[in-house]
C-alpha cells in the first residue's frame, strides 16, 4: 500500500507538470477578461523598449487586459505573479520608485536598509538593488569587514530619467472598459528563459495562467 501511494503521489506529480507546460502561450482568458502577454528577458529586448538599461535580474513583461463583457476590470499590481519553473524563482511586479526611486539606500555588512519616503509603496524593497548600469541582487549584500557602509544618498534635485520611463510605460492601476496595454517589472534572478517563465493573473472569475514563446 505505501509502494502503491508513492506510486500514485508520483504520478500526480508529473501529470500536473505535464498539464502546467500545456498552458496556452501568451493569451488567455475567461469570462471577464482576456489576457496577452510578451516577455522580454534579454537586455538587448529591454532596452529597445526602454531606451535605456534595467539593473540585472529584472524581465519585462508586456501585457494587455481586454475586458470581454460588460463588467468593468479592475487592474491591480498584486495580481499578476511571474514564475521560473525552472529555478524556482517567483516575483511579484515591482513599482517604479523601488527600481529607480530618489530613496536613499545603505548597504551595510549586516545587509541593506532602504530609506522611504510618506505614501511610498508597501510592496517589499530589495537590499543590493542598482541603478542602471550597476547591476543588482535580492538579498543581503555580500560585503565585508573592510567596507563598513557604502551609502547612495537621495538627490531630488536629480531626477532620474529611467524613472519618469518606467513610470509612464507602467501597466496602470485602474478600472477599465476598454483594452489597456503597458509593462510591468519582475525580479527573477539567474539565467532566465522565456519558455521557463509562467504568468498568473488574479481575476474574480477566477485565475488566469500563460506561458511565453
Amino acid at each position: 500500500m505505501r509502494l502503491l501511494g508513492i506510486v500514485l503521489i508520483n504520478a500526480w506529480f508529473w501529470t500536473a507538470i505535464a498539464a502546467d507546460k500545456k498552458l496556452p502561450l501568451e493569451e488567455t482568458s475567461n469570462e471577464l477578461v482576456d489576457l496577452s502577454a510578451v516577455a522580454l528577458v534579454s537586455p538587448d529586448q529591454i532596452r529597445q523598449e526602454l531606451g535605456g538599461d534595467l539593473p540585472s535580474g529584472f524581465v519585462v513583461v508586456r501585457v494587455t487586459l481586454r475586458p470581454v463583457s460588460d463588467k468593468p476590470v479592475s487592474i491591480s499590481h498584486d495580481d499578476f505573479l511571474l514564475v521560473d519553473d525552472n529555478h524556482g524563482e517567483r516575483s511579484r511586479p515591482f513599482e517604479p520608485t523601488q527600481i529607480a526611486g530618489s530613496s536613499s539606500l545603505i548597504v551595510s555588512s549586516t545587509g541593506a536598509r532602504t530609506g522611504g519616503s510618506p505614501g511610498q509603496s508597501s510592496r517589499p524593497t530589495w537590499g543590493g538593488l542598482g541603478f542602471p548600469g550597476g547591476g543588482g541582487s535580492v538579498g543581503n549584500s555580500s560585503t565585508d569587514s573592510s567596507t563598513a557602509e557604502a551609502k547612495l544618498e537621495s538627490t531630488e534635485s536629480k531626477p532620474n530619467p529611467l524613472l519618469t520611463i518606467l513610470k509612464e510605460k507602467i501597466l496602470p492601476e485602474k478600472e477599465i472598459s476598454e483594452p489597456l496595454s503597458g509593462l510591468l517589472y519582475f525580479m527573477i534572478e539567474g539565467k532566465v528563459k522565456s519558455k521557463d517563465l509562467r504568468l498568473t493573473y488574479k481575476t474574480p472569475a477566477g485565475k488566469l495562467a500563460l506561458r511565453f514563446r
